[in-house]
């Protein structure tokens, strides 16, 4: 009887390990969009995308992680905005001024058609 439930255990025990862990890029919420480059351009003050979380905090219920990408005039920036859940891109979504793409949930081809307006 304990050599079987040995068994049971050890076999089980291979299939807990053999899972994959979730790709790091499908952990979060995120959203990618064109939004205008704010601040002055001095250390209190730097220049960042709107919407980029300034100064850093360490509260993860906003906007947690960005990358951005400035356009060739200097005016935009192309931006993949990181979030533990959706709400925290409420003000975005709200300003109809910014076309924002949903992973997951747009087409990359009309992702690609509009960046490509502003890196040529």
């Amino acid at each position: 009887m304990t050599q079987r439930l040995f068994a049971c255990l050890l076999v089980l025990s291979s299939c807990i390990c053999a899972q994959h862990r979730v790709d790091s890029q499908n952990l979060y919420q995120r959203i990618i969009c064109v939004v205008p480059m704010v601040g002055s351009g001095t250390p209190s003050d730097p220049k960042r995308p709107q919407y980029a979380p300034w100064p850093p905090s360490r509260s993860r219920a906003g906007i947690i992680a960005f990358s951005h990408q400035v356009s060739d005039d200097g005016q935009h920036a192309l931006v993949e905005f990181i979030a533990l859940d959706r709400s925290a891109f409420q003000a975005i979504f709200n300003d109809k001024s910014i076309k924002v793409f949903e992973k997951g949930k747009d087409n990359i081809g009309d992702v690609v058609n509009e960046l490509k307006k502003y890196i040529p």
